[in-house]
Protein backbone atom coordinates (compact mmCIF):
# COMPACT_ATOMS: atom_id res chain seq x y z
CA UNK A 1 0.00 0.00 0.00
CA UNK A 2 1.25 3.71 -1.15
CA UNK A 3 0.82 5.76 2.24
CA UNK A 4 0.76 9.07 0.19
CA UNK A 5 -2.27 10.35 -0.08
CA UNK A 6 -4.12 6.98 2.00
CA UNK A 7 -6.94 7.82 4.72
CA UNK A 8 -6.00 5.96 8.15
CA UNK A 9 -7.84 5.24 10.96
CA UNK A 10 -6.32 4.90 14.25
CA UNK A 11 -8.27 4.19 17.21
CA UNK A 12 -7.27 5.71 20.45
CA UNK A 13 -5.16 7.63 18.56
CA UNK A 14 -4.67 10.98 20.36
CA UNK A 15 -2.12 9.38 23.44
CA UNK A 16 0.73 7.41 24.16
CA UNK A 17 1.62 4.67 21.25
CA UNK A 18 -1.70 5.25 19.32
CA UNK A 19 -0.68 8.98 18.92
CA UNK A 20 2.95 7.81 18.09
CA UNK A 21 1.87 5.27 15.53
CA UNK A 22 -0.20 8.01 13.93
CA UNK A 23 2.40 10.65 13.40
CA UNK A 24 4.76 8.03 12.04
CA UNK A 25 1.64 7.46 9.24
CA UNK A 26 1.29 10.96 8.83
CA UNK A 27 4.88 11.15 8.30
CA UNK A 28 4.68 8.64 5.33
CA UNK A 29 1.78 11.06 4.02
CA UNK A 30 -1.19 9.28 4.82
CA UNK A 31 -4.34 11.07 5.94
CA UNK A 32 -5.95 10.36 9.53
CA UNK A 33 -9.14 10.06 11.31
CA UNK A 34 -7.73 9.98 14.91
CA UNK A 35 -10.39 8.55 17.10
CA UNK A 36 -10.87 9.12 20.77
CA UNK A 37 -13.19 8.54 23.67
CA UNK A 38 -12.61 11.29 26.39
CA UNK A 39 -8.96 12.88 25.75
CA UNK A 40 -10.63 15.61 23.56
CA UNK A 41 -7.85 18.20 24.34
CA UNK A 42 -5.18 15.31 23.47
CA UNK A 43 -7.02 14.82 19.98
CA UNK A 44 -7.10 18.21 19.00
CA UNK A 45 -3.49 18.62 19.75
CA UNK A 46 -2.66 15.83 17.57
CA UNK A 47 -4.08 17.01 14.71
CA UNK A 48 -2.70 20.17 14.77
CA UNK A 49 0.87 18.44 15.04
CA UNK A 50 -0.45 15.99 12.27
CA UNK A 51 -1.57 18.67 10.29
CA UNK A 52 1.68 20.97 10.23
CA UNK A 53 2.87 17.61 8.40
CA UNK A 54 1.13 18.34 5.29
CA UNK A 55 -1.52 15.89 5.69
CA UNK A 56 -5.14 16.15 6.76
CA UNK A 57 -6.36 15.01 9.61
CA UNK A 58 -9.38 15.26 11.88
CA UNK A 59 -10.07 13.84 15.58
CA UNK A 60 -13.47 11.98 16.13
CA UNK A 61 -14.87 11.49 19.61
CA UNK A 62 -16.99 7.70 19.51
CA UNK A 63 -16.83 4.80 21.87
CA UNK A 64 -15.60 2.43 19.12
CA UNK A 65 -16.68 -0.48 21.99
CA UNK A 66 -20.36 0.34 20.38
CA UNK A 67 -21.59 -0.53 16.60
CA UNK A 68 -22.91 2.72 16.77
CA UNK A 69 -19.38 4.63 17.52
CA UNK A 70 -17.70 2.47 15.04
CA UNK A 71 -20.34 3.83 12.67
CA UNK A 72 -19.70 6.99 13.32
CA UNK A 73 -16.04 6.76 12.79
CA UNK A 74 -16.74 4.79 9.50
CA UNK A 75 -19.13 7.84 8.38
CA UNK A 76 -16.39 10.62 9.17
CA UNK A 77 -13.95 9.06 7.44
CA UNK A 78 -16.12 8.56 4.37
CA UNK A 79 -17.45 12.56 4.90
CA UNK A 80 -13.88 13.38 5.10
CA UNK A 81 -11.73 11.22 2.83
CA UNK A 82 -14.50 9.20 0.49
CA UNK A 83 -12.70 5.77 1.62
CA UNK A 84 -10.84 4.15 4.56
CA UNK A 85 -7.59 1.99 3.70
CA UNK A 86 -6.24 0.87 6.60
CA UNK A 87 -7.41 0.77 9.77
CA UNK A 88 -5.06 0.17 13.19
CA UNK A 89 -7.19 -1.02 15.90
CA UNK A 90 -5.26 0.39 19.11
CA UNK A 91 -8.01 1.77 21.59
CA UNK A 92 -7.21 -0.20 24.93
CA UNK A 93 -7.61 -0.39 28.70
CA UNK A 94 -5.00 -2.02 31.11
CA UNK A 95 -7.03 -2.40 34.55
CA UNK A 96 -5.75 -4.02 37.50
CA UNK A 97 -8.30 -6.33 38.40
CA UNK A 98 -7.20 -8.48 41.24
CA UNK A 99 -9.09 -11.96 41.71
CA UNK A 100 -10.89 -11.25 45.10
CA UNK A 101 -11.60 -8.01 43.74
CA UNK A 102 -13.36 -9.01 40.45
CA UNK A 103 -16.67 -7.86 39.46
CA UNK A 104 -18.74 -9.26 36.51
CA UNK A 105 -18.62 -5.24 35.21
CA UNK A 106 -14.43 -5.94 34.97
CA UNK A 107 -15.33 -8.15 32.35
CA UNK A 108 -17.48 -6.56 30.69
CA UNK A 109 -15.61 -3.34 29.98
CA UNK A 110 -12.38 -5.12 29.46
CA UNK A 111 -13.95 -7.31 26.72
CA UNK A 112 -15.61 -4.66 25.20
CA UNK A 113 -13.15 -1.95 25.08
CA UNK A 114 -10.11 -4.77 23.86
CA UNK A 115 -12.26 -7.12 21.78
CA UNK A 116 -15.10 -5.86 20.86
CA UNK A 117 -14.26 -2.97 19.68
CA UNK A 118 -11.54 -4.37 17.53
CA UNK A 119 -14.43 -6.96 16.42
CA UNK A 120 -16.52 -4.10 15.18
CA UNK A 121 -13.99 -2.43 13.81
CA UNK A 122 -12.75 -5.42 11.52
CA UNK A 123 -16.27 -6.04 10.54
CA UNK A 124 -17.76 -2.57 9.56
CA UNK A 125 -14.85 -1.09 8.40
CA UNK A 126 -13.79 -4.26 6.90
CA UNK A 127 -16.67 -4.84 4.85
CA UNK A 128 -16.22 -1.45 3.49
CA UNK A 129 -12.74 -2.23 2.55
CA UNK A 130 -13.89 -5.79 1.03
CA UNK A 131 -16.40 -3.70 -1.18
CA UNK A 132 -14.26 -0.89 -2.37
CA UNK A 133 -11.38 -4.20 -3.67
CA UNK A 134 -8.59 -3.37 -0.89
CA UNK A 135 -7.57 -2.35 2.45
CA UNK A 136 -5.28 -3.03 5.01
CA UNK A 137 -6.11 -3.75 9.32
CA UNK A 138 -3.46 -3.85 12.09
CA UNK A 139 -4.80 -5.18 15.14
CA UNK A 140 -3.00 -4.87 19.10
CA UNK A 141 -3.01 -8.04 20.85
CA UNK A 142 0.02 -8.77 23.88
CA UNK A 143 2.96 -10.69 24.18
CA UNK A 144 1.91 -12.37 27.41
CA UNK A 145 -1.82 -13.80 25.97
CA UNK A 146 -0.04 -17.12 25.87
CA UNK A 147 2.03 -16.35 30.02
CA UNK A 148 -0.31 -14.29 31.54
CA UNK A 149 0.12 -12.99 34.89
CA UNK A 150 -1.87 -12.35 37.51
CA UNK A 151 -4.48 -9.62 38.24
CA UNK A 152 -5.00 -9.17 34.86
CA UNK A 153 -7.69 -12.24 33.91
CA UNK A 154 -9.84 -9.94 31.81
CA UNK A 155 -7.71 -8.08 30.13
CA UNK A 156 -5.77 -11.31 28.91
CA UNK A 157 -9.20 -13.27 27.69
CA UNK A 158 -9.88 -9.93 25.98
CA UNK A 159 -6.25 -9.77 24.64
CA UNK A 160 -6.21 -13.63 23.55
CA UNK A 161 -9.52 -12.98 21.51
CA UNK A 162 -7.75 -10.60 19.64
CA UNK A 163 -5.57 -13.60 18.03
CA UNK A 164 -8.39 -15.47 17.05
CA UNK A 165 -10.17 -12.19 15.49
CA UNK A 166 -7.12 -11.72 13.52
CA UNK A 167 -6.89 -15.13 12.69
CA UNK A 168 -10.85 -15.47 11.61
CA UNK A 169 -11.03 -11.83 9.90
CA UNK A 170 -7.83 -12.97 7.58
CA UNK A 171 -9.81 -15.45 6.16
CA UNK A 172 -13.16 -13.74 6.11
CA UNK A 173 -11.84 -10.51 4.32
CA UNK A 174 -9.08 -12.13 1.74
CA UNK A 175 -7.88 -11.91 -0.65
CA UNK A 176 -8.32 -8.05 -1.07
CA UNK A 177 -8.21 -6.96 2.66
CA UNK A 178 -5.01 -8.77 4.96
CA UNK A 179 -5.80 -8.88 9.00
CA UNK A 180 -2.91 -8.89 10.95
CA UNK A 181 -1.83 -8.54 14.73
CA UNK A 182 1.25 -7.39 16.37
CA UNK A 183 1.86 -8.38 20.34
CA UNK A 184 3.48 -5.53 22.01
CA UNK A 185 5.79 -6.51 25.02
CA UNK A 186 7.25 -3.73 27.16
CA UNK A 187 6.90 -0.53 25.39
CA UNK A 188 5.47 2.06 27.18
CA UNK A 189 4.88 1.39 30.60
CA UNK A 190 1.46 2.90 32.61
CA UNK A 191 1.54 5.56 34.91
CA UNK A 192 1.33 4.13 37.90
CA UNK A 193 4.02 1.53 37.46
CA UNK A 194 7.23 2.20 39.86
CA UNK A 195 10.27 2.95 38.86
CA UNK A 196 11.27 -0.22 40.67
CA UNK A 197 8.81 -2.17 38.64
CA UNK A 198 9.41 -0.57 35.65
CA UNK A 199 13.24 -1.83 36.35
CA UNK A 200 12.25 -4.90 36.64
CA UNK A 201 9.97 -5.33 33.85
CA UNK A 202 13.55 -4.44 31.83
CA UNK A 203 15.63 -6.68 33.78
CA UNK A 204 13.30 -9.91 32.66
CA UNK A 205 13.51 -8.70 28.90
CA UNK A 206 16.53 -10.55 26.95
CA UNK A 207 17.02 -7.09 25.30
CA UNK A 208 17.53 -5.61 29.12
CA UNK A 209 15.19 -2.28 28.28
CA UNK A 210 11.97 -1.13 27.65
CA UNK A 211 10.99 -0.48 24.21
CA UNK A 212 9.97 2.38 22.89
CA UNK A 213 6.73 3.28 20.76
CA UNK A 214 8.64 3.63 17.38
CA UNK A 215 8.91 0.23 17.68
CA UNK A 216 5.41 -0.55 17.47
CA UNK A 217 4.78 2.32 15.05
CA UNK A 218 7.64 0.97 12.36
CA UNK A 219 5.79 -2.55 12.78
CA UNK A 220 2.73 -0.91 11.52
CA UNK A 221 4.10 0.73 8.81
CA UNK A 222 5.62 -2.65 7.65
CA UNK A 223 1.85 -4.43 7.42
CA UNK A 224 0.75 -1.27 5.72
CA UNK A 225 3.21 -0.49 3.67
CA UNK A 226 6.38 -3.17 3.37
CA UNK A 227 4.51 -6.24 1.98
CA UNK A 228 0.93 -7.23 0.74
CA UNK A 229 2.08 -11.00 1.01
CA UNK A 230 1.33 -11.39 4.77
CA UNK A 231 -1.70 -11.58 6.66
CA UNK A 232 -3.48 -13.53 9.83
CA UNK A 233 0.11 -12.87 11.46
CA UNK A 234 0.60 -12.06 15.12
CA UNK A 235 4.15 -10.37 15.28
CA UNK A 236 5.71 -10.01 18.17
CA UNK A 237 7.66 -6.97 18.97
CA UNK A 238 8.31 -7.67 22.79
CA UNK A 239 12.40 -7.65 23.29
CA UNK A 240 12.30 -11.29 23.30
CA UNK A 241 9.85 -11.91 26.45
CA UNK A 242 8.31 -14.63 24.56
CA UNK A 243 11.25 -16.55 24.55
CA UNK A 244 12.48 -15.85 27.48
Amino acid sequence: MDLQGAAVVVTGGARRVGRRVARRLAERGANLVVNYRTSAADARAAVDEFSALGVQALAVQADVSTKAGVETLRDAALDAFGGVDALVNNASIYPRTPLDELTEADFDRNVAVNLKGPYLGCWLLGMHMRGRGRGKIVNIADWAVNRPYVDYAPYFVAKGGIVALTRVFAKELAPNVTVNAIAPGPILMPDDFSEATVQAVARATPLQRIGDPDDIANTVLYLLEGTDFVTGAVIPVDGGRTVS
